[in-house]
């Protein structure tokens, strides 16, 4: 099975916007904890996860004296270089009725 692509190729592949990158991080900046923020149809990212997991944006978001614009940064490379899951649709698969007397 391949990898899921990560934010970085929905980018590339125009499946995903600047603004929706910027909504991300907005995200991010506003809830640390958010872990299935929907970035772009059919596909959302564990913000916590991706920042927590690269070295360096999880050392300048832990600092409270870094400067905003290089905060901005580290989590914006975080949720580019994360993998991007399938959305769940909430949607349940109908299963036929079992016939009667079976």
């Amino acid at each position: 099975m391949a990898e899921p692509p990560t934010v970085s190729d929905l980018f590339k592949a125009k499946a995903l916007t600047d603004e929706q990158v910027d909504a991300a991080v907005e995200q991010y900046l506003a809830e640390p904890r958010t872990t299935a923020h929907p970035i772009t149809e059919g596909y959302t990212v564990d913000l916590a996860a991706a920042v927590a997991g690269h070295h360096w944006a999880s050392q300048i978001t832990a600092n409270p004296g870094t400067n905003s614009v290089l905060k901005r940064a580290a989590v914006q490379t975080a949720i580019l270089l994360a993998r991007a899951r399938r959305a769940r649709t909430g949607a349940k698969r109908k299963r036929p009725l079992p016939e009667a007397g079976t």
